[in-house]
C-alpha cells in the first residue's frame, strides 16, 4: 500500500474541524457492497446442473456438484484448480469413485488444512434420506481415504445435508429437516474438541436464524463471524430463494438477526448454496434464471467492496480521513471498515488502510444537486458539470431543507432543466432525493422526451414510478402504498438493479415488480426536477426538494 505524502497528511490535518462538523450533520455511514456477479464461465458451467461451490482457504480449489456427463452417479463432486489467484480456472476434474458413487453426491466443503472434505450423500448405508459425511487424506498430495458417515450424534433419518466446518474445524453447521426445528429446514451446528474427536450431539442454531421459512446451506466465515445462509420464503426478498447474512461480534455471541444480501447478488430468480473466500473479499454462489445462464443453475462469484465515502459526497478524500481520525479508538461502526469486509470492532490503524486505498477515488455518484444555494439561477452539481437551470421562480431555502438548504417550488410554473445524464436503458443506477410536501399526480423527477422516473399518484399522492421496461413486458407502471404528501420530511428512492425496479421510503422498500424485467426503455432527454416530462401543469411540484442523487450502480438505502 502507498501511504500519504505530505500533501496530503496535510489536507487531513486542515480539515479536521470541518470533519468535526460534517460529522453533525451528516449520516454517516460506512458500509459494504457487492460488484455485479460474474458468471464464472467455461470450464466450470455447462449445460448441466452446476452448483453448490466451495473455495479452498488458498483460493486456488474450486469444489463444486454437477450432474455434467462423465461423472459416477446422479450427481457428482468435481475440482477446479489454478495457480493463483488471478489465473482463470482449469477444466475441471471429476473426484472418481472413492469419493463420487451412483448415488447422489453434493455440497462440498474442503477444510481450512486440505485434509478433510465434508459432503452429503444418498448412498447405502446412510441414516436416512440424505447423510453427511468425511473423506480423509494424509497429506494434499495423497487420495482421498474412504468416505465415513458422521454417524448418529450428527445424522438422523430426515435429510442432512449443506455442511460447513469452521476454519478451525472443531464446528460443524449444516441443515436438516429433522424435527424439533423452526420450519420445515433449520440450519443446525455440531462441536467436537479436537478434529480427532468425535461430534457431539447437533443442535438447532436458534430462532433468531431459523424461522417457519425454509433456512438452508450455510456458509460460515473464516474468522467465524459471519454466516451465510440461503432461505426459501423469509421475509420480503428479491426472488422465490435469497441469500442472508447474519453476524456477531465474536465468535462466542450469538448471532444477531439476519439481513438479506440484496441487488446484485439476489435477483428474481433463485439464488443457492454461498461460500466466502478466506479472506472474506470474494462470494461464489449458485443461481438460476440469471441472464447469461447456461444450464439450470450455473456458478457465479462477487466481489466484496468496502463503501469508505463516509460522507457520501461521491469522492473518497480528505474529508472522509478527518471523519475517521475523529471516530479514532471508537467502535463506530460507521467508520470500522478494516480488515475486510467486516471491522474488528475499533477504528484503528486497520481501518485507515481501507480508507488510504481508496483515496480520491470516484465512488460512482455521477451527479449531486445539495440545492444549498443562497441565490441564483443555477443549482450546481457538485460532482460533475450537470448544472440546472431555474425555470419560473422557486425560491431558496438555505436553512430551510433537510440536509441545510432546499428549493422551494410553486405548484405552477417552478422547475430545474438539466442535460441529460443518463439513459434508463445502459444499466444500473439508483436515484434519492429528500421531499415534503406535493399533491397527487405532482413529479419530483422526470426526463424530457422520457418517462416520470420519481412521481405521485393522481389518486391519493403514494410513490410511484413510471419508468417502463423494454420489450414485450413493459412491467407498467410501479406504485406504492405510501403517501409523501402529509407535509414532513421523507427521503424517496428509486432502484434500478438491472431486471428489477424498486422504490423506497425512508429506507423502507415499499414497492418492486413482481417479474424480473430484461431492460428498461432508453431516452436521451435531459432531466426536470419539479415537473413531469410533458410539462403539462398538473405535474408542477409544490413543496420543498433536497439533496438530489444520482449514481450508476444499485445502492441499497
Amino acid at each position: 500500500m502507498k501511504w500519504l505524502n505530505d500533501d496530503r497528511i496535510r489536507l487531513v490535518i486542515i480539515g479536521f474541524g470541518l470533519a468535526i462538523l460534517i460529522v453533525g450533520i451528516r449520516n454517516v455511514k460506512a458500509d459494504f457492497t457487492f460488484s455485479e456477479p460474474i458468471h464464472l464461465g467455461p470450464p466450470i458451467n455447462t449445460s448441466s446442473h452446476d452448483a453448490e461451490p466451495h473455495i479452498s482457504a488458498d483460493g486456488l480449489q474450486l469444489y463444486f456438484a454437477s450432474d455434467r456427463p462423465g461423472g459416477q452417479g446422479s450427481g457428482d463432486i468435481w475440482v477446479s484448480m489454478r495457480q493463483n489467484t488471478d489465473d482463470d480456472w482449469g477444466s475441471p476434474e471429476n473426484l472418481g469413485v472413492t469419493i463420487n458413487s451412483s448415488a447422489n453426491e453434493a455440497e462440498p466443503c474442503i477444510s481450512t488444512n486440505g485434509l478433510e472434505l465434508f459432503f452429503c450423500s444418498n448412498r447405502p448405508g446412510g441414516s436416512g434420506n440424505m447423510d453427511l459425511y468425511v473423506a480423509t487424506r494424509d497429506t494434499i498430495h495423497h487420495a482421498w481415504n474412504q468416505p465415513v458417515n458422521l454417524g448418529s450424534s450428527v445424522n438422523t433419518s430426515s435429510a442432512d445435508y449443506g455442511p460447513s466446518l469452521s476454519s478451525d474445524g472443531l464446528t460443524l453447521y449444516f441443515d436438516s429437516n429433522r424435527s424439533g426445528g423452526n420450519g420445515t429446514v433449520d440450519i443446525w451446528v455440531t462441536t467436537r474438541a479436537t478434529i480427532d474427536d468425535p461430534w457431539m450431539e447437533a443442535g438447532n442454531l436458534g430462532s433468531t436464524v431459523n424461522t417457519e421459512a425454509r433456512e438452508i446451506s450455510p456458509c460460515i466465515s473464516a474468522d467465524g463471524l459471519w454466516l451465510l445462509f440461503r432461505s426459501y420464503g423469509r421475509g420480503s426478498g428479491q426472488g422465490n430463494c435469497d441469500l442472508w447474512l447474519s453476524t456477531r461480534a465474536t465468535p462466542t455471541d450469538p448471532w444477531g438477526i439476519p439481513v438479506n444480501l440484496g441487488p446484485p447478488v439476489n435477483s428474481r430468480g433463485c439464488e443457492h448454496e454461498p461460500s466466502l473466500s478466506a479472506d472474506g473479499l470474494t462470494l461464489f454462489f449458485g443461481s438460476n434464471d440469471r441472464p447469461g445462464q447456461f444450464g439450470g443453475e450455473d456458478l457465479w462469484q462477487a466481489t466484496i467492496i468496502p463503501i469508505v465515502d463516509l460522507n457520501q459526497d461521491g469522492i473518497v478524500d480528505a474529508v472522509d480521513m478527518c471523519i475517521m481520525v475523529y471516530n479514532w479508538d471508537t467502535d463506530n461502526s460507521a467508520c470500522d471498515i478494516g480488515p475486510m469486509p467486516w471491522g474488528d470492532g475499533i477504528v484503528d490503524i486497520e481501518d485507515l488502510k481501507v480508507l488510504a486505498e481508496h483515496l480520491f477515488e470516484d465512488q460512482r455518484l455521477i451527479a449531486h444537486w445539495m440545492l444549498d444555494e443562497e441565490a441564483g439561477d443555477i443549482a450546481y452539481d457538485t460532482i460533475g458539470e450537470y448544472h440546472g437551470v431555474l425555470q419560473g421562480e422557486p425560491i431558496w431555502q438555505p436553512d430551510g431543507g433537510m440536509i441545510a438548504g432546499a428549493l422551494q417550488f410553486d405548484g405552477i410554473d417552478d422547475c430545474v432543466t438539466i442535460d441529460a445524464v443518463l439513459n434508463p436503458a445502459d444499466g444500473e443506477f439508483s436515484v434519492f432525493a429528500w421531499i415534503k410536501g406535493g399533491a397527487p399526480g405532482q413529479v419530483i423527477l422526470s426526463q424530457e422526451n422520457g418517462a416520470n422516473w420519481l412521481s405521485l399518484d393522481s389518486v391519493e399522492g403514494c410513490l410511484m414510478t413510471e419508468l417502463e421496461g423494454a420489450g414485450r413486458s413493459s412491467g407498467g407502471p410501479v406504485l406504492s402504498e405510501v403517501n409523501i404528501t402529509d407535509g414532513t420530511w421523507h427521503e424517496i428512492a428509486l432502484v434500478w438493479d438491472g431486471s428489477c425496479r424498486c422504490l423506497y421510503v425512508d429506507g423502507t422498500e415499499v414497492a418492486r415488480d413482481g417479474t424480473r424485467l430484461s431492460g428498461l426503455k432508453g431516452a436521451n432527454g435531459g432531466l426536470y426536477f419539479g415537473v413531469g416530462s410533458t410539462m403539462t401543469d398538473a405535474t408542477f411540484f409544490s413543496g420543498l426538494i433536497d439533496d438530489i442523487r444520482i449514481y450508476n450502480r444499485v445502492v441499497s438505502p
